[in-house]
């Protein structure tokens, strides 16, 4: 079974290595291959593959296909709109925050901003994008039956069959507590008294060493570095292009805190700032209306007043989740998750619950470490089982379906791969890849 369709990946600035694959302009590297092998391995798409032995070659023949397949879009002239891209650009660097927890946290892990990141990303899209769009034009017009579904399952073997491990549908309704306009001027009068010790000579390295509660840059003595225009958020922006070097701002608000900022030093359209930045806290109060809220719509979904699915839609803060009508979905877009890949927090609950139901509200930290309160929806449970065609479906339909899509391309290949100049590393002799008729 070829793997056609590798998913775009987070890797940046990735260094050239050794080629094990050229086709016409493109080439394909020893580093791809790996990392190609290893998604696949974790794939659900694995588990149906019907000789293992040979998954790296077919690994390396669809890296091959896929690169013949852009050399013959460069050929025959076909593109994808440069907007597309942008706007598919935009869903993946969302994803990937999303994974990271914060945009700020996804920049310090690659010591780049989102704009640098989606410039290195950008090609790998539009060549991801432009390799789908061949991909549909081979393969369109297949349409798999339910007849062909059951054929593809019998024709795996017993002993073949892959092992699912016990399976889960969860969902949630996640909100944040509201700070009060107390708890507020509470913590902006802490930051003005910070401020006003900045301003009578106090040293600004110790005193954001001890308070500022962005972690990255405290021990930095405050520092982040040099940005330019766009890169960070707008209120910070503003006031940092105002300052004079040496000069303390007065207190500013973003959707991060409260920030006290400093000029370092200006070049050109380029500054450097260093900052403390005090994030106002919740009160027990604001947590517990945050609980009383969920609690009511908990009693409105098991009245059937409305449904879990509308519910997240409307009144989930959490993005991710809130999208799927608060379910949580699995790497292939599934909502069915194995039990050891859900997160502690979430487990413990449904632990607790039976099918069906849906949590009393629940406290806890998101990832950006804000007080939070979510109800658990604990949809169904598949039980550990070896694949059948009443419990996956699904999953059969799929795999049937990437077969016949991959017969398609594999024909494709077989014709058009004398049109361009293709060679593959010695070592891969045994896959027999440009082999007629293999």
């Amino acid at each position: 079974m070829v793997y056609t369709s590798m998913g775009c990946t987070l890797v940046f600035g990735q260094m050239v290595d050794k080629i094990v694959a050229k086709v016409d302009n493109y080439v394909v590297l020893k580093s791809e291959l790996e990392v190609a092998y290893i998604q696949f391995l974790q794939s659900q798409e694995a588990k149906f593959a019907p000789d293992k032995s040979k998954i790296k070659c077919t690994i390396l023949e669809s890296l091959v296909i896929n690169k013949l397949l852009l050399a013959k879009a460069e050929l025959d002239s076909v593109t994808v709109d440069k907007q597309a891209v942008e706007s598919q650009l935009d869903r993946r660097m969302q994803y990937f925050i999303s994974q990271f927890g914060s945009e700020k946290k996804l920049e310090d892990y690659y010591k780049k901003s989102v704009d640098d990141l989606k410039a290195d990303l950008r090609r790998q899209v539009r060549d991801q994008m432009i390799t789908e769009k061949m991909q549909g034009q081979i393969t369109s017009g297949l349409k798999v039956t339910p007849g062909e579904v059951e054929k593809f399952y019998k024709g795996i073997p017993k002993d073949s069959l892959p092992f699912f491990s016990t399976e889960v549908e969860v969902g949630q309704i996640v909100r944040t507590a509201e700070i009060s306009k107390e708890q507020r001027a509470i913590f902006l009068s802490k930051a003005e008294d910070i401020r006003q010790r900045l301003l009578k000579g106090e040293d600004f390295c110790a005193l954001a060493k001890r308070y500022s509660e962005d972690p990255g840059s405290a021990k930095q003595c405050g520092e982040l570095g040099f940005f330019k225009k766009g890169d960070l958020v707008k209120p910070y922006e503003s006031m940092a292009y105002k300052l004079q070097p040496g000069e303390t701002s007065e207190i500013v608000e973003s959707e991060f805190g409260y920030h006290i900022i400093q000029l370092i030093e200006r070049r050109g359209t380029e500054y450097n700032t260093r900052h403390i930045l005090i994030k106002p806290g919740s009160s027990l109060r604001d947590l517990s209306n945050a609980e009383k809220f969920l609690d009511s719509l908990r009693t409105m979904i098991l009245r059937d007043s409305i449904t879990f699915e509308k519910a997240a839609k409307e009144h989930s803060i959490e993005k991710v989740t809130k999208n799927n009508g608060g379910m949580f979905l699995n790497e292939d877009g599934s909502s069915r998750i194995p039990m050891e890949k859900i997160d502690p927090g979430i487990f413990f609950v449904i632990d607790t619950i039976k099918v069906g139901d849906i949590s009393r509200p629940v406290r806890f930290r998101t990832e950006d470490n804000q007080d939070a309160v979510r109800i658990i929806y604990y949809k169904t449970k598949v039980p550990a089982h070896q694949a059948n065609l009443k419990d996956d479906y699904q999953k059969i339909y799929n795999a049937t379906q990437d077969e016949q899509k991959n017969t398609a391309i594999n024909k494709w290949f077989d014709k058009t791969k004398d049109e361009v100049y293709i060679d593959v590393a010695k070592e891969y002799d045994s896959c027999d890849l440009l082999k007629k008729d293999k």
